[in-house]
């Protein structure tokens, strides 16, 4: 169940979906992350508390990795290792480039060189090493960690199921227009949100996704995630 604070929002946000869809999201259990988890965005991050919607595009392609939170790999478990990065990391592009782009943000590596070695290299007894403080991080600078379809099937249906819950996100988009938290558009897919959805109330940030080689020295990236310290215990 979602945080108490957000149980109406979420409760006329889903009602707003098409009835053959919800009946698809009640009755089937081919997508994950399944219906216990697909809303955990909403559970571990009070209403009052988000200062910014990261959105990105679809939960991750497996299972195990599918949370129910937009970038966060539920199969990494350390993120460092004695050579610089873990082999978790480095096999997951997006997360490995969000890091290396928050190194380069605390002035741990230089953009030149944000090699393994480099990274070998960084003092880390004051940094996290696990994804799920990742997460506490992120929630701790209020950041509601949302993709634009909360579930997944096969790549070929992710364009019907980001179509499908564009209602629910509308409605959730309004119900927060007086708060107007930021939003973080992460990727084409979040980005198409400005023109499916409406956003005029909203300030946003448009990034590239972290699969891009170039988001490390983004310095749209830098300038907001660096000063939310996201890899200090």
């Amino acid at each position: 169940m979602p945080h108490h604070s957000w149980q109406e929002i979420i409760e006329s946000a889903y009602a707003a979906l098409d009835e053959d869809y919800r009946t698809f999201l009640e009755e089937d259990n081919g997508y994950f992350p399944n219906k216990t988890n697909y809303l955990n965005a909403f559970r571990t991050l009070p209403r009052n508390k988000v200062r910014y919607i990261l959105f990105g595009q679809d939960p991750y392609p497996r299972e195990e990795s599918a949370g129910g939170y937009a970038f966060i790999d539920e199969k990494v478990k350390r993120l460092f290792s004695e050579n610089g990065l873990s082999k978790e990391v480095n096999r997951a592009t997006s997360l490995r480039n969000f890091i290396k782009m928050a190194l380069v943000a605390r002035g741990d590596l230089n953009i030149d060189n944000t090699s393994q070695d480099a990274i070998a290299t960084v003092d880390k007894s004051s940094l996290i090493d696990s994804i799920l403080e990742l997460r506490h991080n992120f929630e701790k600078n209020g950041v509601l960690l949302l993709n634009t379809a909360l579930i997944f099937t096969d790549k070929k249906s992710s364009s019907k199921h980001i179509k499908a819950w564009q209602p629910f996100m509308q409605y959730l988009l309004n119900a927060l227009a007086e708060d107007a938290p930021k939003l973080i558009l992460f990727g084409t897919h979040a980005k198409a949100l400005k023109r499916s959805l409406n956003l005029e109330s909203f300030e946003t940030v448009e990034l590239e996704h972290p699969y891009n080689h170039t988001f490390i020295g983004n310095k749209k990236a830098l300038e907001l995630f660096g000063p939310m310290q996201l890899l200090e215990k």
